[in-house]
């Protein structure tokens, strides 16, 4: 049987590096954002100040990914901060994928910034997989002036392993005959599926590096991590059957969810900002083709604390009003007054979308429905022609603080006005 080789490709502070080429090649940049402390930061103003990526330089201040740019800051006052541009990044993001495809048909796109390559049988057309491995990540140094970590391996948790080792612009090997040398004196935190919580626990066990947990008795993990506490022992021993996957799987469920810029006190004002997530769910429900029947709501108040509810409806739906006066309806079930900054509607039960639907002589909305549905469906086609601003409800007119289609990637990230920046 073929010996199975797999790439994990991750690009080097991503986002930080894309910034970092885009100024230097396109903007007149002379100073390279990689070679310094700097980050791509939120907006505070927003409530979005967290750090989003960060250079290698900054790493020896302990600034960590995610942390409040507040904090960062305090670790290093003179860390440079750019605004993120997410256009930017996919375009980088698609650009490399695009080479990774010349190399095998089978590409799974694990995120933005990561890929797994089932590079199994190639070797008579690019060599060794080392070799196969270093043409790839020259290629896209050399065309994309960005740089990449490759991990190669026999299945996909090693080759991402490896693909974390000693970083810029390398190629790592953790075969499963290397697995003790290399990955079994690492803490137990760099195993992949291992979160903080998992660690506290597994510390609890006296277990501290991969090392020390291959070796545990799987059933004394099962029986204090359950389910999880099987996989990450297969995973510390090299164990992954899963393959590479080039298409994408189904949705299990859409979601959206925004963090405001001012605290939430009133119901009419949560009902707007609901209804902007709304839109923007609708209408990624109806482009996939897909209804939903499960409407949930979730809080996050002043003080961090949360809550959520969730409701069945009882028809399957794709119109953004049914959507929205469902989660008004919940909405209205679990807040009792306490102010709020993040807002989110999530939706689950996905099934394909079916023109046939149960009608109700005491509903005027479910009559209305199929009026309802080609009208959302006019609007897309509109906002899609000529701009995601040339269709908005009325009730967003006067608005200034709320976006008429808010949450996930805000459009305050997805492009940056660089005649205001400063460019080095």
């Amino acid at each position: 049987m073929e010996k199975r080789v797999i790439f994990h490709i991750d690009v080097n502070s991503a986002f930080l590096s894309w910034e970092a080429v885009y100024r230097l090649k396109h903007l007149g940049g002379k100073l390279d954002l990689r070679t310094i402390p700097s980050a791509v930061g939120g907006d505070i103003s927003k409530r979005h100040g967290i750090i989003l990526a960060k250079s290698i330089p900054a790493k020896k201040y302990h600034i960590q990914t995610g942390e409040p740019v507040t904090d960062a800051l305090k670790k290093c006052p003179d860390l440079c901060l750019v605004p993120p541009n997410y256009s930017l990044y996919e375009k980088n993001s698609r650009a490399m994928m695009e080479i990774l495809r010349d190399y095998s048909p089978s590409v799974e796109i694990f995120s933005i910034d990561e890929a797994f390559i089932d590079m199994t049988g190639m070797e008579s057309l690019f060599g060794p997989p080392v070799q196969a491995a270093a043409r790839i990540k020259d290629r896209i140094r050399e065309e994309l002036g960005f740089t990449v970590n490759v991990g190669v391996s026999s299945n996909k948790l090693l080759a991402k392993m490896a693909s974390d080792f000693k970083k810029p612009d390398l190629v790592h090997t953790l075969f499963p005959e290397e697995i003790e040398k290399k990955m079994w004196g690492l803490p137990v935190r760099d195993l992949f599926f291992v979160g903080a919580a998992t660690e506290k626990k597994l510390r609890n066990l006296g277990i501290h590096t991969v090392g020390e947990l291959a070796r545990m008795d799987p059933e004394i993990l099962r029986s204090y991590l359950k389910k999880q506490g099987e996989v990450i022992w297969r995973f510390a021993n090299g164990i992954d059957t899963s393959g590479v996957i080039p298409d994408p799987p189904k949705n299990k469920g859409y979601g959206n969810s925004t963090t405001t810029s001012f605290d939430v006190q009133d119901a009419e004002t949560a009902k707007k900002v609901l209804l902007s997530l709304t839109e923007t769910i609708g209408r990624r429900i109806r482009n996939d083709r897909v209804q939903i029947q499960v409407i949930s709501v979730s809080l996050r108040y002043y003080d961090f604390t949360q809550e959520s509810h969730q409701k069945k409806l009882e028809e399957p739906t794709d119109v953004t009003n049914e959507i929205y006066e469902e989660a008004c309806r919940i909405f209205s079930e679990m807040w009792r007054g306490k102010s709020i900054r993040h807002m989110g509607i999530h939706t689950g039960e996905v099934s394909e979308q079916n023109d046939c639907r149960q009608l109700s002589l005491f509903d005027d909305q479910r009559a209305d429905h199929e009026k309802l549905s080609r009208m959302d469906r006019a609007i897309d086609a509109i906002r899609m022609r000529y701009g995601a601003d040339s269709v908005k409800r009325a009730v967003f007119l006067e608005s200034d603080k709320i976006d008429h289609l808010s949450g996930g990637i805000s459009r305050e990230k997805r492009t940056v006005d660089y005649s205001l920046q400063e460019i080095r």
